[in-house]
């Protein structure tokens, strides 16, 4: 039989208790093949493994054998988003009124997360804000002002997918009823010079705490779409309504690991910002069946020239609050009986 080329050249196979001494007298061909064998060796060994544990514990063989070979990421393993959580948000409230001798009283039905601090600076400027003496989070503050016949709670400088959760399903145990976050982010397909809103109606989950609350999938979406068509609605309703977009975001943990190819590939997307908590508070409010509406105050083309992250007047406060005033207008008229203070 004739030995071809490839035979020829192919580096003989060596047993494993001699891969040890790969590296002694050999090319970076040879040490090469004898690493890939290694490898391919261990991961067959982890596959066989992998199947006995799947038939001894009876789960599935694909989602055992993807952990034991190291092809699965934690982030999505073992996730059980309709299985109940053994430490609860009411639990920690308790202690923590325990703790510090807080009484029980309620927060606003309608509170606000504010990421970079520009609204609750504002409102403190014009003396408008006062503390919630009751507020039991052990990491934030909760301040209340009244805006357009509403009372609002507002916790600021919440800024990333797992805090903006934690305050929200503590918001949620207090007494909220509807939660808006307004975050800055950055443009992705552009609509026109900064800054605009996105009214955001899906979000690309790019973070890891929307995999606790939902199944994996690409976008986590608004949990009420007609909540989202009324809020739209009221904004178009606004004598001199802000420039408001609806779309979708894309919702990351690493906002300095903005690179090219995923810049383009959100772009091949559409989506039309970038920010940092939209995917986790809707897979949040669709897991607890919450009312949570999002929008990304687009301020920025990543500062990738002078000038950029420019919010407008009050630092976007303005804005931002005839935007929240709208929102919770129409989340009053839709859902009915409530009454503003």
């Amino acid at each position: 039989m004739k030995t071809s080329n490839t035979e020829k050249n192919r580096v003989p196979c060596q047993p494993v208790s001699r891969l040890s001494r790969c590296g002694q007298s050999r090319s970076p061909a040879q040490r090469q093949h004898c690493l890939d064998m290694a490898g391919g060796w261990l991961q067959h060994r982890c596959v066989v493994r992998a199947i006995a544990d799947a038939l001894h514990a009876g789960t599935s063989m694909r989602e055992t054998i993807l952990r034991r070979t190291g092809l699965v990421s934690p982030l999505l393993e073992a996730k059980h988003p309709d299985a109940p959580s053994v430490f609860q948000p009411e639990a920690l409230l308790r202690e923590a009124r325990r703790q510090k001798n807080l009484g029980s009283d309620a927060v606003p039905a309608i509170c606000l997360l504010d990421p970079d601090g520009d609204i609750l600076r504002h409102l403190h400027l014009r003396g408008a804000a006062r503390r919630h003496q009751d507020w039991a989070c052990y990491h934030t503050d909760l301040f209340v002002f009244g805006q357009a016949g509403f009372e609002v709670g507002i916790v600021a400088c919440v800024v990333g997918a797992p805090f903006a959760v934690l305050v929200a399903e503590q918001l949620f145990a207090s007494g909220c009823a509807l939660l808006v976050s307004i975050t800055s982010a950055g443009q992705i397909v552009a609509h026109g010079p900064t800054p605009y809103f996105v009214l955001i109606d899906r979000a690309l989950r790019d973070e890891g705490t929307s995999h606790h609350y939902l199944p994996a999938s690409a976008f986590a979406c608004a949990p009420d779409p007609a909540l989202l068509d009324a809020v739209a609605a009221a904004l178009l309703a606004l004598p001199k309504h802000p420039a408001v977009h609806r779309g979708a975001t894309w919702t990351t943990d690493a906002p300095y690991r903005e690179t090219e190819a995923a810049i383009a590939k959100a772009h091949d997307l559409g989506i039309l910002a970038v920010e940092m908590e939209a995917a986790a508070l809707y897979a949040f409010a669709i897991a607890r069946k919450r009312d949570v509406v999002c929008f990304a105050h687009v301020t920025n083309a990543m500062a990738q020239s002078e000038g950029d992250f420019e919010k407008g007047e009050a630092d976007g406060a303005t804005a931002s609050l005839h935007v929240l005033a709208a929102t919770a207008k129409a989340w009053r008229e839709l859902r009915g009986g409530f009454s503003a203070p």
